[in-house]
């Protein structure tokens, strides 16, 4: 009897384990990112800003913006590129901006020539903050590489999502806030 109930209660706790982790393999994990539906930090502590002036998130009220946290030497993150660029290309004369929140991983990282030399090599045009201390990165409350925000024309968050993919529903959620259809 004891060894059954042993049985039973090892299945039960293995069951309540796999409902908890299917939702992280799945990539619909419960993520500790800037809250949807509030108003988005500003982008603190940049160091250097490519392709731009430096810029805050107040400015960019009344445009569509994608922040998207990334760094170089991450896969994941250079998988995410072609998308991003993608994006900005096709919707930057509709309203959207792209803002790409370099945060560093690993030393070699934070060399501004290095980072300069990555944009060039994904032929990445939109500005581009390089976040060496994380400042951005921890106002955001961002955890994950690649990290994707989308905040609206009233500038509140509305999206939000880490990891590779869901390209699709990024695109619909800007197309809808842009009233756009390509």
């Amino acid at each position: 009897m004891i060894g059954s109930r042993r049985t039973i209660l090892t299945a039960i706790a293995g069951l309540a384990a796999a409902a908890v982790a299917a939702p992280a393999l799945a990539g619909d994990a419960p993520m500790n990112l800037a809250a949807a539906g509030g108003a988005p930090p500003n982008f603190v502590g940049i160091s250097k800003w490519f392709n731009t002036e430096p810029l805050a998130i107040g400015d960019l009220r009344g445009k569509v913006v994608l922040v998207d946290f990334w760094t170089y030497g991450c896969y994941n993150c250079v998988n995410t590129l072609p998308y991003v660029t993608r994006l900005y290309e096709t919707y930057k004369d509709k309203g959207l901006v792209v803002v790409g929140i370099h945060t560093p991983e690993f030393p070699f990282e934070r060399s501004p020539a290095n980072v300069q030399a990555a944009l060039k090599r994904h032929g990445i045009n939109y500005p581009v903050g390089q976040d060496n201390d994380s400042a951005t990165w921890n106002a955001w409350r961002n955890q994950y590489w690649p990290a994707q925000y989308i905040v609206d024309q009233s500038g509140n968050v509305v999206f939000s999502h880490a990891g590779e993919g869901q390209y699709d529903e990024i695109e619909r959620t800007v197309r809808r806030l842009l009233n756009a259809t390509s």
